[in-house]
């Protein structure tokens, strides 16, 4: 079965994501962003592999962001911390490991009553959020669908203002994506 073509996301869109089915699609953060034009998901699958070549991949141990990184796709893998390191044994191709500033807060609600996560873990809608902004994409239509979106911004608003300064503001998508 490891012997398939790497399945490949969509080369058009500016973020994409690789979803662990074992996640409870009630926890996702980044279900509503089906349909948008701007976003590829695929399923994550142990048994194949991903292209991923030329991809920043957003994880909490790259270097910083910044905004050269905005013409390469964005790579969120979306699953639990315990199956980062297995998600991405699957990646094909040359990346880049990029985080996002350190000293944000969650709003999202965690009780992992098996695993601890980490203490400056943020939900995955926040850190996608975050890291376009770092880039220099200011569009707030990416949190229009999360439920903590106003929790997030008030705890953040100084540190979301500051990796804002030199981001230019963007209209929403036209489908209000």
């Amino acid at each position: 079965m490891l012997d398939r073509e790497p399945l490949h996301f969509d080369r058009l869109a500016r973020v994409w994501i690789l979803r662990d089915p074992k996640e409870a699609p009630a926890k996702c953060t980044l279900i509503p962003l089906r349909g948008r034009p701007d976003v590829s998901f695929l399923s994550f699958d142990v048994d194949r592999r991903y292209a991923v070549e030329g991809a920043v991949l957003l994880h909490c141990d790259g270097e910083p962001l910044s905004r050269e990184d905005a013409a390469r796709p964005l790579l969120v893998l979306d699953g639990a911390w315990r199956r980062v390191q297995t998600m991405m044994r699957r990646l094909d191709g040359r990346f880049v490991a990029r985080s996002i500033p350190p000293g944000f807060e969650t709003a999202y609600p965690r009780r992992s009553k098996t695993f601890e996560d980490p203490s400056a873990g943020l939900a995955s809608i926040e850190a996608l959020y975050l890291a376009l902004l770092a880039t220099g994409s200011r569009d707030e239509s990416w949190l229009a669908a999360y439920r903590w979106r106003d929790e997030f911004l008030r705890l953040n608003a100084e540190r979301i203002a500051r990796l804002a300064e030199h981001a230019p503001a963007q209209a929403p998508a036209a489908d209000g994506a």
